[in-house]
Order: structure tokens, then C-alpha cells, then sequence
């Protein structure tokens, strides 16, 4: 059966309607009864054919369907409604500790999930928080491709690869769905948890992230749940934890691989049970709290060793989103560098930001950035603060010494911080290997240079004659050249190609 999705209008009538699929007749009146206190219209079904005639027949803001019924599965619906229903959300009732049905289902497209036996008032935040979620509907567009936006609040850019970031986070906004964020250090795996919040029903909010490689693992529970007066020594006053800072918002779990084993258990219980226990307390307070964690390890790697829970690692690792490292999007980099320096202006009271150079936007492309954005930030506030005018040459940025330089002795960009294809590996190796003790470079005749002059011309000139030369030399070999110049073979190309040699 094809839903008329044209003609279900959630927003036309104005009120909320909620259905509720289940096959057990008494935890279906409970539930219909729950939701009616709540000011809702409800409509029941127990069945999957039930729940499809009614959602042919009216509009709902929310489906809450149980995982098994007698003709099929909660999943049927979930995909049914993720299809056919844009404009409605789905949450799935599944059997206590069955954490893949839950997986499953959020992965599927489901909002949210609850275990059974229901707490009613689980069902009403779940219930709240998908009103909230519907009626925020479409998502607020989330940052810009470029411009003047903050690189610590935007996700900018414009290569493919954060294209996809942030269609990706659009799609997360609103659902309650865990999302692990895997990225490099400095890649920006906290502005994408940002994002993703501010993009979503729950942006006026509480954001609040949290190190937890930072936390001193005595501290660990104090800090995360909480803690009463006279709970241990210095607990002078009621405090709350990380969970209850974030109450109804979302709570980012940053470098979550360094939670030592016995937190583990603990932060696993909390985010199945959405209830917490202050240090020294004897009740649970119930929290509101969407999970985005992030890290730069390989969390599958560090359970297959023991070192990482694997029921928390499924709990957290439902949806995936990978924050590419800037090396691979060369092409974002003037649009992250005008957003800096348009922040750094602003904090030096300046009218107007400085400019990049046409040659220091080409040495920074050229450099490997293992620092990732967090990297370029640090590079262009000191290039701002050496420059001597409006401009920010290649001089200024202090990685002359990365690009190929008259001067044998400055190292070649580490071989690391890039991504290799097979034959640029296999060449490089060669090089390493047939490169003996280089002979002394002749030095540049100084002498006859006239001051004042444009140095990063004079060195890319410099190059450029150094580069023509040992191509002449080797009979335009490239391989041969490079072990001539002291630079890996893709090193030797890159350059070929950026200064437009014959």
C-alpha cells in the first residue's frame, strides 16, 4: 500500500496526533491513556496492517510503534514512514537490553527508542522531544559552504568531502540518534557536534562537551553524574554533573576511547537508563541528554583488544559521521582562512581582516597540516601577527621551509601527513633509497640582488631555475631529477605542476 503523503498534512489541523502500534491491549490502553493526559490526540493499532490504515488515513506528528507484532515488525514501519512520510517521526518500543533492535531501528530512520517495560516518564520526554523535533521541521540550515563564518561554530567549505558533512548533519539534526564522530585531532569534530545540535530540535538548549581524556578518573563519576553535600571530602555544596548540565540537550563526549573500563560501565548504564545517581545520593534523577561522542582513535580496533566496551561501543557507534582531514581538501583552505582572519580582525579591532597572498595561499595548500584546521588557525595568527601591512605574504606564514627551497638542508614534508597512491609510494622509495650524501649546493650569488624585493618571488623564481635545471640535466627524467633536488618524486610533480613547467 502507497501512502498518500499529499494529502497528510501533520501541520494542517494544527494538533498533534500520536499513534501508538502495539499488540499487547493493556500496555496499549496505558500508553493511549499516558498520551492523552499529555493533550494529544491518539489513535491505536495492533497490528502492521492496522497501523497502515491509519496512516493512510490520518496525518501524524508521531508514530510509537512496539518491534514485534503479529504480521511483521516495528522495522516495516520505521522504513515505511522514513519513505512515504517525511513530515513524520517514528519511535520504537523493544524488548529490555535488546540493544541491536535499538540499533537497528536507528539506523533505519527511527527518532528515538524506548526499552520495556515503558517508564511513563521516558515516554513523555521521548514524546516532547519529537513534538519539538516536528515542529522544527525542516531542519535550520546549518553553516554556510564559505564566507565570513567562525571555523570553531560554521562547517566550512567547499570540497565534496564537506559537502557531504554537512548533508550528513542535516539528515542527524533530527533524530535522537547517537552519532560517533571519527576525525584527526583539529579536523573539527566539535564544530560538527555544534552543528548537529544547533541544526536540531534542541538548539535553544544546553551544548555541552566534555574531554574526557582530561578527567582524572577519581573525578570521573563526581564530574559526569554529579555529587551530594558531604558525599566525600570538599563536597561542600550540591552539584551537578555533566548529564544534568545538559538536560535536554546534547552532551558531546569528546576523545571518548581515553573513558577508563570501569567508567565505561557506569556512563553505559546512564545512557540505556536515562537516569543518573549523584555521588552520595540514594535516588536516580531522570535526564534528557542526546549523545554525540567523538575521537581520534580507532574505537573498533581498541574493542577487538579489550580495551573498549563493546555494548558501549554499539550504544554510541549507531550513526557514523568521519571528518576528512584538511590535507584532503586542499580547496577549503582559502574559504577557512578568510574565516579566520575575519575573526582574528575582529579581536584586534581591525576595519577590515589581511589578506593572503595569491603565493602564501599556494604554500599553504602545498603543506601537509598534520594539526588539521586547529593547525592553519595557529599558523595564520602568528602570520598576522609578523605581517607588516594588509598582506600576508608566503614569507609570513614561516613554511617557506616546506615548499622546495633553494637550500638542500630544510626537510621535505613528512611523508605521513599525505595520502599516497601506490606508484607515488613505490617512487618515493626508490629515492629514499638511492639518495646518498647529497653534494653541497652552490650557494646563491648575493651579491648582485637589488633590495627591495619581493622575496617569495625570488625564491619561486630560484626554484623554478633549480627544478628547469636538473630536468635538463637527467634529460627531463622526473625521477632522476628529484633524487637530483633532495624532494620526493610526488614532491618533484606537485611543483612541475604549480609553477607550470614544460
Amino acid at each position: 500500500m502507497t501512502i498518500d503523503s499529499a494529502a497528510l498534512d501533520p501541520q494542517r489541523k494544527g494538533i498533534a496526533r500520536v499513534l501508538i502500534v502495539d499488540d499487547e491491549p493493556d500496555l496499549r490502553e496505558l500508553l493511549e491513556l499516558t498520551v492523552l493526559k499529555m493533550g494529544f490526540d491518539v489513535e491505536t493499532a495492533g497490528t502492521v496492517a492496522e497501523a497502515r490504515a491509519q496512516l493512510n488515513e490520518h496525518a501524524f506528528s508521531l508514530v510509537l510503534t512496539d518491534m514485534r507484532l503479529p504480521d511483521g515488525d516495528g522495522l516495516e514501519l520505521v522504513r515505511l514512514v522514513g519513505e512515504q512520510l517525511p513530515g513524520t517521526l517514528i519511535a520504537v518500543i523493544t524488548a529490555y537490553g535488546s540493544t541491536e533492535a535499538a540499533v537497528s531501528a536507528l539506523k533505519a530512520g527511527a527518532f528515538d527508542f524506548l526499552s520495556k517495560p515503558v517508564a511513563l516518564d521516558q515516554l513523555r520526554t521521548t514524546i516532547h522531544s519529537a513534538l519539538r523535533a516536528h515542529e522544527a521541521a525542516p531542519a535550520k540550515r546549518i553553516a554556510p559552504a564559505g564566507g565570513n563564518g567562525n571555523p570553531e561554530r560554521s562547517v566550512l567549505g567547499v570540497s565534496a568531502a564537506m559537502q557531504e558533512v554537512r548533508a550528513t548533519i542535516g539528515r542527524l539534526a533530527r533524530s535522537m540518534a547517537p552519532v560517533a564522530i571519527y576525525g584527526e585531532s583539529g579536523t573539527g569534530k566539535e564544530v560538527a557536534a555544534r552543528a548537529i545540535h544547533l541544526a536540531g530540535p534542541r538548539a535553544d538548549k544546553p551544548f555541552v562537551a566534555v574531554n574526557c581524556g582530561a578527567i582524572p578518573e577519581s573525578l570521573m563519576e563526581a564530574e559526569f553524574f554529579g555529587y551530594r553535600k558531604g558525599a566525600f571530602t570538599g563536597a561542600e555544596a550540591d552539584r551537578d554533573g555533566f548529564f544534568q548540565a545538559a538536560n535536554g540537550g546534547t552532551l558531546l563526549l569528546d576523545e571518548i576511547a581515553e573513558l577508563p573500563l570501569a567508567m565505561q560501565v557506569k556512563l553505559l548504564r546512564a545512557i540505556q537508563e536515562r537516569r543518573v545517581r549523584k555521588v552520595g545520593a540514594t535516588n536516580e534523577d531522570p535526564v534528557d541528554v542526546r549523545i554525540i561522542s567523538a575521537t581520534h582513535r580507532n574505537l573498533p580496533e581498541r574493542v577487538a583488544t579489550g580495551i573498549f566496551r563493546q555494548d558501549l561501543f554499539y550504544r554510541l557507534n549507531v550513526i557514523e559521521l568521519r571528518m576528512p582531514p584538511l590535507r584532503q581538501r586542499v580547496e577549503d583552505i582559502p574559504v577557512l582562512a578568510n574565516a579566520i582572519l575575519q575573526r582574528l580582525a575582529q579581536m584586534e579591532g581591525r576595519a577590515l581582516p589581511r589578506a593572503l597572498s595569491a603565493n602564501a595561499i599556494e604554500v599553504l595548500q602545498q603543506h601537509g597540516f598534520p594539526g588539521n584546521v586547529r593547525e592553519l588557525e595557529n599558523i595564520l595568527e602568528r602570520a598576522s601577527a609578523f605581517a607588516g601591512g594588509d598582506l600576508i605574504t608566503a614569507a609570513d606564514l614561516g613554511l617557506v621551509e616546506t615548499a622546495m627551497a633553494p637550500s638542500g638542508a630544510a626537510e621535505a614534508p613528512s611523508e605521513a601527513a599525505y595520502v599516497h597512491d601506490e606508484a607515488d609510494e613505490m617512487s618515493d622509495a626508490v629515492d629514499a633509497d638511492a639518495t646518498g650524501p647529497r653534494a653541497a649546493m652552490p650557494l646563491v650569488a648575493l651579491d648582485a640582488v637589488v633590495f627591495p624585493l619581493s622575496l617569495p618571488e625570488y625564491l619561486e623564481a630560484v626554484e623554478r631555475s633549480l627544478i628547469e635545471k636538473a630536468l635538463e640535466q637527467t634529460k627531463f627524467n622526473r625521477t632522476a631529477a628529484a633524487r637530483l633536488l633532495g624532494v620526493t618524486f610526488r614532491q618533484l610533480r606537485y611543483r612541475i605542476q604549480q609553477l607550470g613547467i614544460k
